[in-house]
């Protein structure tokens, strides 16, 4: 089983590298799949350029067939976002509505984080992968700024998110496995 854990934020400076970095050295040491690191930073996405829409499956430009081939790897995927104005950063936005078809049938699980512990953001991306056929487990880690980062800035999770962390990797790992014979 292969699990892509997606830093959902692109901002200079921010915590969503640590965050996902610190989720992806937790899930390693399960070793009932394979976790990978997707950082949207690297794909360079611009803003949707593809003249098709993504549910026609036909993506013309280089940028939009690389992001395609490496979200068509995995079985499941952990979303990592900040909140942003109550709902998930714009480029994490953008980067899902680039494809269609290469979430169908698949499991996802969420990190939020925030001054609410990113709730409002993950209640939004679980509307959005709905639509695209993903079901989300109901598990979910939320890191608050007052009690997950020192000064609001440095990402020092409290002890008993862990738990939270395995929680919700178990529930996708059920639900990602469960999911593959409907892929076949």
């Amino acid at each position: 089983m292969n699990v892509a854990i997606i830093a959902g934020s692109t901002r200079p400076g921010g915590n969503g590298e640590a965050v996902a970095q610190w989720v992806h050295d937790l899930a390693v040491k399960r070793g009932d799949a394979r976790f990978e690191l997707v950082d949207l930073k690297e794909f360079g996405l611009p803003h949707l350029d593809e003249a098709s829409p993504a549910a026609m499956g036909r993506y013309d430009l280089p940028h939009t067939r690389r992001w395609a081939a490496k979200i068509a790897e995995f079985d499941a995927y952990v979303f990592v976002t900040p909140e942003y104005n109550r709902s998930i950063p714009g480029a994490l936005k953008n980067a899902i509505d680039f494809l269609y078809a290469e979430w169908h049938n698949k499991a996802a699980g969420f990190v939020g984080y925030g001054v609410f512990g990113g709730i409002r953001a993950v209640e939004h991306l679980r509307l959005v992968m709905g639509e695209l056929q993903v079901a989300d487990v109901s598990a979910q880690v939320s890191l608050t700024l007052a009690t997950d980062f020192e000064h609001f800035s440095v990402f020092k999770p409290a002890a008993h998110q862990e738990d939270a962390v395995t929680r919700m990797l178990d529930q996708l790992i059920a639900w990602g496995n469960a999911l593959r014979t409907v892929r076949l």
